[in-house]
C-alpha cells in the first residue's frame, strides 16, 4: 500500500475539504483519503499506482492547486505493530 502527501492550496473550510476528498474518490479506487483545510494537505491511501498528472488534473478540476505529491510506502502502525514479524 502507498501513502501520498499532497499539498494543496486553496482549502479555507471543511467543505473544500470534501470537495477535494470527493474529486479523488470519484476519479481513483482508493483506500482513504483526508484533507486538512489548516495543514493546507491531503492523505491518501492506495493500493493502486495513480499518475501524478492524473490525480493533479482531478483535483485542479475542482478550483484547488496542488503544491506537491509525495509518495512512501504505507506501514500501519498500533499498539501491537512492533511485534509483528
Amino acid at each position: 500500500m502507498t501513502k501520498l502527501t499532497l499539498k494543496i492550496d486553496g482549502m479555507m473550510c471543511g467543505m473544500c475539504e470534501s470537495h477535494v476528498n470527493d474529486a479523488v474518490r470519484g476519479a481513483f479506487p482508493v483506500k482513504k483519503v483526508t484533507s486538512s483545510h489548516s495543514k493546507g494537505e491531503t492523505m491518501i491511501l492506495t493500493e493502486a499506482d495513480i499518475p501524478e498528472d492524473q490525480l493533479r488534473a482531478a483535483i485542479e478540476k475542482t478550483g484547488y492547486q496542488v503544491l506537491s505529491v509525495t509518495a512512501e510506502p504505507y506501514k500501519k502502525g498500533g499498539l501491537f505493530s512492533r511485534f509483528a514479524k
